[in-house]
């Protein structure tokens, strides 16, 4: 196995357990939520944090309008005894289904091409052929130019 295919196939398994997690992120934050559902004043984060209530507000606005940085996160989360926890969650659900569908995308447009040549010579392929010459195209794709997918 390719090291590529193993890294992807690592990836994946991480993705699925992230993908589990809803996007259901708290309309103010999770910094004024945690601290709000802890009972604890911005003074009281401040005093854990060594920042002023002003600059736990500063955070807690920054991260409502996502101008906040993972480091700023990550830092207030170690105050606060937590772990802060980032990833990507492919909208296809995995990064194979991506790859995938980029290749069936590029290898119908190659196909395409030649199917047009071949009907303006009178050399016309069926449909079934066609099928069979994007899958074919595809997996040639993904074998040998896995980087092609993204020029």
């Amino acid at each position: 196995m390719k090291t590529q295919e193993l890294i992807l196939i690592q990836t994946d398994k991480r993705i699925r357990k992230i993908a589990q997690i809803k996007d259901e992120n708290p309309p103010n934050g999770w910094i004024y939520s945690i601290r709000m559902a802890l009972g604890m004043s911005m003074r009281q984060l401040g005093k854990l944090a060594a920042i002023t209530p002003q600059g736990v507000k500063d955070i807690e606005t920054r991260e409502k309008n996502g101008n906040i940085t993972l480091a700023s996160l990550d830092q207030i989360g170690k105050k606060l005894n937590m772990k802060l926890v980032y990833g990507f969650v492919p909208l296809d659900g995995s990064l194979q289904k991506m790859i995938d569908k980029r290749a069936i995308d590029i290898a119908t447009k190659i196909v395409a091409r030649t199917a047009n040549t071949m009907k303006l010579e009178d050399q016309a392929v069926s449909q079934g052929m066609l099928k069979k010459s994007i899958k074919a195209k595809s997996q040639e794709i993904k074998q040998n130019n896995l980087k092609s997918l993204w020029e």
